[in-house]
């Protein structure tokens, strides 16, 4: 059976199989529970949720924990499914029921959910980097204002956004200093120069699959694999699409780091550029390229070697 979970913040709208039983349950804790109890009986293959802003994710981890199967999918992906099939109608009831022929479909590999304190360390590199914007916008605004009200109350806020970072820093610091794994994990990739605190700490958060994929599977979940675009005789330019954009975002600012003071990375895109790759297309390379040798370091517990070129 193949269980399909519609969330949404208050309720969860379950399918027992495409065709099977709906049912309705709140998402909050006992909700969860009565959930858990269920489907505990039930031959259950997968239980297939949404990624829905996190409201999906302490009903993964509950139903994770009481040993269901449990895989959290692209709502995008279901949504190009839903079109391939020529559904067009859009409640909860049918997105559970749809959820559940996905999976059927589909077959999504189950995947353990993030644990409490894995979310809580999400949680806070948002806000930090929700803080950081807030304040590189502000720096901004106060390049380009030329009233002197405006000034003061504009550097009035970059002062208070200033410390939040401050303290959004030293929280996060304490936080992965309190976990061995953390703390070991994020020791191993700042020995590759051009990954910093920051680098470390989004890939702590956002990809905690890091080291345990493939670096060709890690590539496709950041965005950064490139996909064929030919037609019969028409070979088209490949590109990257979809992915994690915050990750990779940090991970494209690592590279740039990188490509100017690790020597692999550097030696890598200018052999690249040599060969006439437009900056952009070398960029994304090496970004590639730095992933790999950062899955082999966690695979294997190492620091970063020089010899990783060969990665």
């Amino acid at each position: 059976m193949y269980v399909g979970i519609d969330v949404s913040k208050d309720t969860l709208d379950v399918a027992l199989g495409s065709e099977g039983e709906l049912l309705q349950f709140p998402n909050d804790e006992e909700g969860h529970a009565a959930l858990v109890k269920r489907v505990a009986g039930e031959a259950v293959t997968l239980a297939i949720l949404e990624a829905s802003g996190g409201y999906e994710a302490t009903a993964a981890a509950a139903l994770w924990a009481a040993g269901v199967p449990v895989a959290v999918v692209n709502p995008r992906q279901v949504r190009d499914f839903a079109r391939a099939e020529g559904q067009l109608a859009k409640t909860d009831a049918l997105d559970a029921r749809l959820l559940a022929r996905f999976g059927e479909k589909m077959r999504p590999e189950p995947r353990a959910p993030m644990d409490e304190a894995g979310r809580e360390l999400q949680a806070m590199v948002v806000r930090r980097r929700q803080l950081a914007d807030m304040l590189a916008m502000e720096k901004g605004r106060r390049a380009q204002t030329r009233s002197a009200g405006a000034r003061r109350s504009l550097e009035k806020h970059i002062a208070w956004l200033e410390e939040a970072v401050k303290r959004a820093n030293k929280d996060l610091d304490q936080a992965v200093r309190q976990s061995p794994l953390w703390r070991e994990t994020e020791d191993l990739l700042k020995t590759a120069k051009g990954i910093g605190p920051v680098t470390a700490r989004t890939f702590l958060a956002d990809l905690p699959e890091l080291g345990k994929l493939t670096h060709k599977q890690v590539a496709a979940l950041v965005g950064v694999a490139p996909f064929n675009h030919d037609s019969g005789r028409f070979k088209g330019q490949r590109r990257i699409q979809g992915g994690r954009g915050d990750v990779r975002r940090t991970l494209y600012m690592a590279t740039r780091a990188a490509i100017r003071f690790n020597p692999t990375i550097r030696s890598f895109y200018e052999r690249l550029t040599e060969r006439g790759k437009a900056d952009k297309v070398a960029v994304v390379a090496c970004m590639r390229k730095l992933l790999t040798i950062l899955t082999a370091m966690l695979r294997r517990k190492e620091k970063f070697r020089l010899s990783e070129a060969s990665a």
